[in-house]
């Protein structure tokens, strides 16, 4: 019994010794691989905030070009048909869109279903004003239509995605 309480006098304090130099590594270790996560993310941070940012700026410009005011500016010429009319808006909307697409890497899914949402509503928005006019009448009635019809709407639908870019930018920094 006396060589058993000899063994236990030398093996208890060693336990000890061992157990704590044990949890202090651990702590130490773990609070080092904490701090160089923080020092990774910081990093990368510095690489993705900037395409970042290019992302909100180029889905902003996507918002605004696919407009119905300013895509009527650009595709709209003399001798068009509402059919004609019609045809190039859409394809222009949706053209815009399509070159943007890359851009939703950069931010959030709930963002890029807003602008997906927004893209989807103006072109219905543009094929619903154009079925109320005859297809082969003057282009010029299916543009007054539509800039009576965003005229009256309080909010249009990209611009509402364009307040969401700005939220989603904002929260940033």
């Amino acid at each position: 019994m006396e060589v058993f309480l000899e063994i236990l006098k030398y093996t208890i304090p060693a336990l000890v010794v061992f157990a704590t130099a044990y949890f202090l590594l651990k702590l130490y270790l773990d609070d080092r691989l904490r701090y160089e996560k923080a020092v990774q993310r910081g990093e990368s941070l510095k690489t993705t905030l900037p395409l970042r940012l290019q992302a909100y700026e180029r889905l902003t410009l996507l918002c605004d070009r696919a407009g119905i005011p300013s895509t009527l500016l650009r595709v709209r010429m003399p001798g068009m048909t509402v059919a004609d009319l019609r045809g190039s808006l859409m394809l222009t909307i949706s053209q815009e869109f399509d070159h943007n697409t890359s851009q939703q890497l950069y931010v959030s899914e709930t963002l890029w279903q807003i602008i997906t949402l927004a893209k989807n509503e103006t072109l219905a928005f543009v094929s619903q004003t154009a079925s109320d006019l005859p297809n082969d009448s003057d282009a010029g009635q299916l543009v007054t239509s539509l800039l009576q019809a965003v005229d009256d709407m309080p909010v249009t639908p990209l611009q509402r995605a364009i307040v969401a870019i700005r939220t989603e930018a904002g929260q940033l920094f």
